[in-house]
C-alpha cells in the first residue's frame, strides 16, 4: 500500500467543486462523445485529478498520440460506479474489499476498462491496461503518482 500516495491524493480530493468552462473545455476537445458521457459523471475530484494526469503525462511524452492521451483522462473511470467519498475511499484502501462499495472503488480499474470496451479505441485500452511491456503505459502510471 503506497501511503504516500494516499496521503497526496487526500489533500487533493478535498475540494470537490465544479471544474472550470477552461478544464471541461479540456476534456472536451479530447475525449469521444462516449468516453465523454461517462466521463462527466466522476466526482470532480476525481475530473480534476484525471485533468492533473493529463498534464503530467504530456509533460512525460510530449508526442504522445490522442488516443493515448485519452487513457489519462479516462484511467479512473471506473470511480463513477462507486458512490464513496474521501472518508469512504480512505478506509477502503485501508482495509480493503469488505463491502461492495469499498470492492467497486478497488476494482476500479478493471470496471472503467470495461465501460470503456466498446466505445473506446483499442489504443486506449491497451495504454489503461498498463502493460509493463508498454512504454507508455509506463508513462501513464508514472503521471498518476499523483
Amino acid at each position: 500500500m503506497k501511503f504516500a500516495h494516499l496521503i497526496r491524493r487526500t489533500f487533493t480530493s478535498i475540494h470537490n467543486q465544479p471544474l472550470t468552462h477552461s478544464d471541461m473545455a479540456v476534456a472536451q476537445d479530447l475525449l469521444l462523445p462516449d468516453e465523454l458521457n461517462l466521463w462527466v459523471r466522476l466526482q470532480p475530484r476525481d475530473q480534476r485529478h484525471s485533468l492533473v494526469v493529463l498534464e503530467r503525462f504530456d509533460n512525460i511524452l510530449p508526442l504522445a498520440r490522442a488516443t493515448e492521451r485519452r487513457a489519462a483522462l479516462l484511467h479512473d473511470l471506473g470511480k463513477c460506479e462507486s458512490s464513496l467519498g474521501v472518508l469512504g475511499r480512505i478506509l477502503a484502501t485501508i482495509v480493503g474489499p469488505r463491502t461492495d462499495s469499498f470492492r467497486r472503488y478497488l476494482a476500479h480499474e478493471e470496471i472503467g476498462i470495461q465501460l470503456l470496451t466498446s466505445i473506446s479505441d483499442p489504443r486506449t485500452l491497451q495504454v489503461l491496461r498498463m502493460d509493463d511491456d508498454d512504454a507508455v503505459g509506463v508513462a501513464l502510471r508514472r503521471a498518476d503518482e499523483v
